[in-house]
């Protein structure tokens, strides 16, 4: 007999996957800004990745064997980690001068880019709703990041550039999830970004050791990270893209949450409100969208 309650069952388990997906992408955020006051930045971000990478050779690796290295377009997939590998370098940078929930909410325009950039290089046909959702968005951007705000320029222009890398992100994934399982897409933004940011550490490290509570809260990062994305990946499994999309903006509530909680601090009014319209413009176009992949 078939269980009638199971088709509900398995997308409300996706729906609490990502959610709990999206609150340790937050709770990375948070502690990187944390952290961000002791440490440069971009060893920070070299740790994540170095951290994510390790779990996945000692937890994944053993159980897909070569199949996890192996891929047919090892270019898009070196540029692929790399990009995100930059979305993380810049988003931690701007996070060094921003509160957490304005610099998520900057980030959160690489869909409505996303958008924007799917017809030309994904030959998408480009509608007046996204040219309407971009524009709002836009506007959203505008009373973040007013001229007569509090926020560092150099700061949103981080946040700023964050959204374009991970918007390239976006679209990489797009053309490389017909061909590539998820764990080895997974494996490989690990890879690319950690073998990205090797290069950085002579000069950013000045040969001074992080304390045993830095040193597990750096840890932590990459444990977020992966995890994270890992509860993603299970998440679409189990529940359509479609479904899931609209609640990627539920990002912007934790990260004020945590903002508030961990550091003190609270959009003002207007901030609030470009918040609101940058998540309202991308859930207009996540509703309307065709079923696809999310980002992983």
């Amino acid at each position: 007999m078939v269980d009638s309650h199971a088709g509900a069952r398995l997308p409300l388990a996706g729906i609490l996957l990502c959610l709990l997906a999206l609150f340790l992408f937050s709770a990375l955020d948070a502690t990187a800004k944390y952290l961000s006051a002791f440490l440069a930045v971009p060893l920070l971000v070299w740790a994540r990745y170095l951290v994510q990478l390790l779990l996945m050779l000692l937890g994944v690796a053993p159980r897909l064997g070569s199949s996890i290295l192996l891929t047919r377009r090892p270019g898009l997939m070196a540029l692929r980690g790399v990009t995100l590998a930059g979305v993380t370098l810049l988003g931690q940078m701007a996070l060094t001068t921003l509160p957490l929930a304005e610099t998520t909410a900057l980030v959160f325009v690489a869909p409505l880019l996303v958008a924007l950039l799917a017809g030309p290089l994904l030959h998408e046909r480009v509608g007046l709703r996204t040219w309407l959702a971009t524009l709002a968005g836009f506007c959203g951007v505008l009373l973040i990041a007013r001229p007569d705000g509090s926020l560092s320029p150099a700061g949103v222009a981080c946040a700023l550039g964050a959204a374009l890398f991970y918007a390239a992100y976006q679209l990489l994934t797009r053309k490389l999830v017909a061909s590539e399982p998820p764990l080895r897409l997974l494996f490989h933004t690990a890879l690319f970004g950690t073998l990205a940011l090797t290069p950085l550490l002579p000069l950013h490290w000045d040969g001074r050791l992080p304390s045993l509570g830095q040193g597990l809260l750096i840890v932590s990062l990459g444990v977020y990270g992966g995890v994270g994305h890992f509860l993603l990946i299970r998440a679409l499994q189990r529940t359509p893209a479609s479904l899931l999309s609209p609640l990627l903006y539920v990002q912007l509530v934790w990260a004020t949450l945590l903002g508030w909680l961990v550091f003190a601090q609270l959009p003002d009014a207007l901030t609030l409100a470009g918040m609101l319209v940058i998540g309202a413009a991308g859930l207009s176009l996540a509703v309307g969208s065709r079923p696809g992949s999310l980002p992983g």
